[in-house]
């Protein structure tokens, strides 16, 4: 790291990996660590409000900066209703953080992921930790992106699950994706490689894979758990147990909840092994050995309680899914709304001409029961056939579009609520290099009850949406 105490942004500050971070640092950066819920700043440490989410405060949140790590996986949804895949929600994210980046003249993000295995169907969890690592360098940015495999230390996800799968059953059944190779990196070394590469120019715009000096199964994984708890196990192959029954009993076990559970085990089929350890043997870091790391991961974990999310409260409907816990905070009383569908983007377009395609296409899809009219100002107002009310009314944000993000405040309407302090949105946004376009909707808060708005409302959304897609699929180059 060079210069004089500079200031480093941490988004995924309240995490496992973020808060140690944030110990590491703090005698040599000034840390401003991002949060969604209001902590009180320490010396050396400031705490910004943010819910990445959101461009405008992830802006606000970088703004003085000048350098950046993005520690954030949208594993478990936020909103009270969420609709869409943590594939698309992280996107967003990814997104904001890099064009907030971008903006603030950040000089370099470094990013946490996953070792990528060389195979050509990769699980929705890497897949996913792949294209966050583009979108990150998407607006100019210098990335220093840095994969790792299972990350041993307390308050880990991965980490914790087997743990808790040791410590809580004299026998595991363990099925063939148990025989896949892994190796494990103590949170330590972890620390230590994050804090070496800040600043430094000759890693901006590299990859490194990371790791301990142990190539384990997951299976040797369990026995060595076993053995670091002093405990006592029978571990057997059992071929026939699927992915699915794989799922439920571990979330069951490890009281994980499937959300979080389901993408992990998909990603064990490959093995998660360092390609080259370049990075490491550069920094003379060779990694802690894997019983010592045990070791002081079970030592340390004693210190915290438990935070993995308590297991999520669901009401499914078709494509659908309300949770009231994530990230272990209850939100009863939230009454939010966030909605993500992923749409193809043909060639030559770009997010205004998705925007307003959409203002085009949805009164003849839903005709003759809904007409959009358009005024001046470009506020939209759609109307039920009969009604001289509109059921939405959206406000174009001219400041805070361009041609690769269209941005709609939702400002009224029968279906909306616009008192409760959320800025309710719809957004069309270009990710991935133009290959695709995010249709999303943030802090929506509806006007009809609850249980009423979740099988109606929100699932005509949802099949609107998906229709919407299938009509841009269907679309050539030539000019509307």
């Amino acid at each position: 790291m060079v210069g004089a105490r500079p200031r480093v942004v941490i988004a995924g500050a309240s995490g496992f990996i973020g808060s140690r971070l944030i110990e590491a640092l703090r005698p040599e950066c000034d840390i401003i660590g991002l949060t969604r819920h209001p902590k009180a700043d320490e010396p050396g440490l400031h705490w910004r409000h943010c819910d990445l989410f959101s461009l405008l405060q992830a802006e606000q949140a970088l703004a003085g900066a000048d350098y950046a790590f993005y520690l954030v996986h949208s594993m478990m949804p936020m909103a009270r209703l969420t609709q869409g895949n943590f594939q698309d929600m992280d996107l967003i994210l990814a997104d904001n953080f890099a064009r907030a980046a971008a903006h603030a003249g950040i000089r370099q993000i470094v990013y946490l992921g996953g070792i990528i295995p060389p195979s050509r169907q990769l699980s929705r969890h890497l897949r996913s930790r792949l294209e966050v690592e583009h979108t990150l360098a998407a607006h100019g940015v210098p990335v220093t992106r840095i994969r790792a495999s299972i990350i041993i230390g307390p308050r880990g996800s991965s980490f914790q699950i087997i743990e808790k799968l040791v410590r809580r059953l004299p026998v595991l059944l363990c099925p063939l994706w148990t025989r896949s190779k892994t190796q494990p990196i103590a949170l330590d070394d972890v620390l230590q490689i994050l804090k070496q590469v800040l600043g430094q120019p000759e890693h901006f715009n590299q990859a490194y894979d990371v790791g301990g000096p142990d190539v384990v199964s997951y299976v040797e994984l369990m026995r060595a758990t076993a053995r670091a708890l002093g405990k006592r196990r029978w571990i057997l192959p059992v071929p026939f147990i699927s992915p699915a029954l794989s799922r439920l009993w571990v979330s069951l076990i490890a009281s994980a909840p499937r959300e979080l559970v389901m993408p992990l085990i998909e990603s064990l089929k490959d093995p998660m092994v360092a390609g080259d350890l370049r990075l490491q043997q550069a920094l003379d870091l060779p990694g802690l050995p894997l019983p010592a790391a045990l070791k002081q991961a079970i030592n340390q974990q004693q210190q915290f309680r438990p935070s993995l999310p308590p297991r999520a409260i669901r009401h499914r409907g078709p494509y659908t899914q309300s949770l009231q816990f994530s990230d272990g905070i209850r939100h009863a009383a939230a009454k939010d709304v966030r909605s993500v569908q992923r749409l193809p983007l043909p060639p030559q377009r770009n997010a205004i001409w998705v925007a307003e395609k959409y203002t085009i296409w949805l009164p003849r899809f839903l005709k003759p029961w809904m007409r959009v009219e358009v005024d001046g100002a470009r506020v939209i107002h759609f109307y039920l056939l009969g009604l001289p009310w509109p059921l939405l009314e959206l406000s174009y944000a001219e400041s805070r579009s361009s041609p690769d993000r269209a941005l709609f405040y939702i400002t009224g309407g029968l279906l909306a609520r616009t008192d409760t302090g959320l800025r309710g949105r719809l957004e069309f946004r270009e990710v991935l290099g133009g290959n695709c376009v995010l249709a999303a909707i943030h802090d929506f808060t509806p006007r009809l009850p609850w249980f009423i708005y979740n099988r109606s409302q929100a699932l005509v959304h949802l099949w609107v949406m998906h229709a919407f897609g299938r009509y841009l699929r269907s679309l050539d180059v030539r000019p509307f």
